[in-house]
């Protein structure tokens, strides 16, 4: 069963730290994890999730580790390296194609790896664990 784009909204903005933001425009959501800065008197936002939610065929691009984003795009047809993204780093997931657990799994781990990539001191302000990096 294919994910809605009111479920994907909800489940990105679920994760400490995350908002919608629309840099691009209004069309495009932007769903980035927000982190004090390393001075501390100001926020960073890092994206881990963006994509057009009003289209009538949804897809999203993720942030994925590169090994598996290969392997990823191999094994199903709806997912495609990032549109207009770094395409090692990032796949476009056509939201119809791909089941909704599968779809929350490739949000959950695009926000694991962007959060991963930060100070610990930003990591400890979210409240977030390595557990990534144990997996």
């Amino acid at each position: 069963m294919s994910i809605s784009a009111d479920a994907l909204r909800a489940a990105a903005l679920k994760f400490p730290g995350s908002y919608e933001d629309f840099p691009f425009g209004p069309e495009t959501s932007v769903f980035k994890v927000r982190a004090p800065s390393s001075g501390g008197d100001r926020w960073v936002g890092k994206v881990f999730a963006l994509g057009d939610l009003g289209q009538e065929v949804l897809s999203i691009s993720l942030k994925c580790d590169p090994l598996l984003a290969a392997q990823l795009r191999a094994a199903n047809p709806g997912i495609i390296p990032g549109y207009h993204l770094n395409k090692r780093h990032w796949n476009t997931v056509d939201c119809s194609v791909v089941e909704s657990g599968m779809v929350l799994d490739m949000l959950e781990d695009s926000y694991d790896l962007v959060v991963a990539g930060l100070p610990r001191k930003q990591q400890s302000a979210l409240e977030w664990s390595a557990r990534v990096a144990k997996d």
